[in-house]
């Protein structure tokens, strides 16, 4: 008797993917990451949501002209060759697992807000790894167990994040908002470019669909309407609920709140309002680890099927999962969470996104390009080839951009951390001739 065929999401759950891989984190904690520019960062927005806009385009092409198990690992692969591929793999694949590392944290960060005792270290770290490990379990029984946990969790914390985002204009203080215009020190234009940066974080997870194609019913239909749509709904929702939450709390205040949405709630109806803040908070973000889980399985089982990266990753398992590449990843990201455990939960989380941010745009960068090649090869004119050639450009400046915004030493341990893959290709490659 043969085994079934595991059942696969439509555009529902392919949609509830993309955004709510994007509305996870960045929702609930990035505004305390922002507030360390000011609310300057609502033209760093203004910036971010234009390159998200364009990686959308970028992906929602790709995703109809060749939807590929993999996303932007295949792309850069097909592109540039078996090097480049590798490396992009090797960027996305580390840059999103200690990204979920971050996500964990807001877990708990909320959690704690309810739970006093999970303020200390110790009961953080391990109910971190509780969330961890569990979300890992949920991924080795299935995709559909995943998208279906993203349209719950999302559909449930949309209704605090709309309110907030349109009844807490009645707390806005003009005054307070214009009192943190600029608090980095940098000038204005740094400043901006400093906040599109850090925004990158929330627009990652655009290229959901893209890597899951293996996943996804229909794809060619499916992954360019999701993309879309997903990355639409993160966009609202995300430049409403920044821009008012700066009016309501001074930024010293959220620089070093681990919990701003719990505190704007908090000003709004009242310390009932931190449970119900922080309740919804836990839900988005366990639903969001679940689906970035799912991405960085995705990302290497494609990429050992093609021999470019280690064979256990590529081992499916009856449910049609990388079971065996899901634990190695809670392995590494365990490690990591302990490595970088800090005194404040604020600070181990703003060390983690931002290494995840800059190892994550090399595949960024990689999959505009290949926009270009497969607009040209296919033979594309009139509008359609010049929407992909600028969607592709603007896609390209952005990412440069948020390079460029990012903090020096940072990007040098970045530059780093990638180059160390040039000498592991070589025995990749000996393995793949073998």
């Amino acid at each position: 008797m043969s085994a079934a065929t595991p059942r696969k999401m439509g555009l529902t759950m392919a949609t509830m993917l993309v955004a709510g891989n994007m509305i996870g984190t960045g929702v609930f904690l990035l505004p305390a990451n922002l507030a360390t520019v000011g609310s300057i960062s609502v033209f760093g927005w203004v910036v971010a949501t234009t390159g998200a806009i364009a990686l959308g385009i970028v992906f929602a092409r790709l995703g109809q002209l060749d939807p590929q198990p993999g996303g932007p690992y295949a792309y850069a692969r097909d592109t540039f060759g078996p090097f480049v591929g590798f490396a992009s793999n090797y960027s996305y694949w580390f840059g999103n697992w200690i990204g979920n590392v971050a996500i964990a944290l807001v877990v708990t960060g909320y959690m704690s807000q309810m739970v006093p005792g999970l303020e200390g270290l110790g009961a953080r770290l391990a109910f971190t790894l509780v969330v961890i490990w569990g979300l890992t379990l949920a991924n080795v029984r299935g995709a559909r167990w995943v998208g279906a946990l993203e349209a719950w969790t999302l559909s449930l914390a949309l209704v605090p994040i709309v309110f907030i985002a349109v009844a807490g204009w009645w707390w806005f203080d003009p005054e307070l908002f214009r009192a943190g215009w600029n608090v980095s020190g940098m000038g204005e234009f740094d400043a901006v470019s400093r906040s599109a940066s850090i925004a990158l974080w929330a627009f990652m997870g655009v290229e959901s669909a893209s890597v899951s194609a293996g996943v996804i019913d229909n794809p060619r239909r499916n992954i360019p309407l999701a993309t879309l749509l997903g990355l639409a709904l993160a966009a609202v929702v995300y430049i409403a609920c920044s821009t008012v939450i700066m009016g309501m709390l001074p930024m010293r205040a959220l620089q070093t709140s681990s919990a701003p949405f719990a505190e704007a709630g908090r000003i709004m109806i009242g310390d009932w309002g931190v449970w119900l803040i922080g309740l919804c908070a836990v839900l988005k973000s366990t639903g969001s680890l679940g689906g970035w889980m799912l991405l960085v399985g995705q990302s290497a089982q494609a990429a050992a099927k093609d021999g470019l990266f280690p064979s256990l990753f590529g081992r499916i398992n009856r449910h049609g999962m990388p079971g065996v590449g899901l634990i190695i990843v809670a392995v590494l990201m365990s490690a990591v969470l302990l490595v970088t455990a800090s005194p404040t939960l604020a600070a181990q989380f703003d060390q983690l996104t931002n290494i995840a941010v800059l190892l994550t745009i090399p595949p960024y960068l990689f999959s505009s390009v290949t926009l270009w090649r497969m607009s040209m090869e296919r033979g594309e004119h009139g509008p359609v080839r010049w929407g992909s050639f600028i969607a592709g450009g603007v896609a390209m400046i952005y990412c440069m951009w948020a390079l460029l915004g990012a903090e020096p030493s940072q990007l040098a341990h970045a530059v780093v951390f990638l180059l160390l893959c040039a000498p592991l290709f070589p025995f990749v490659m000996r393995r793949v001739k073998g």
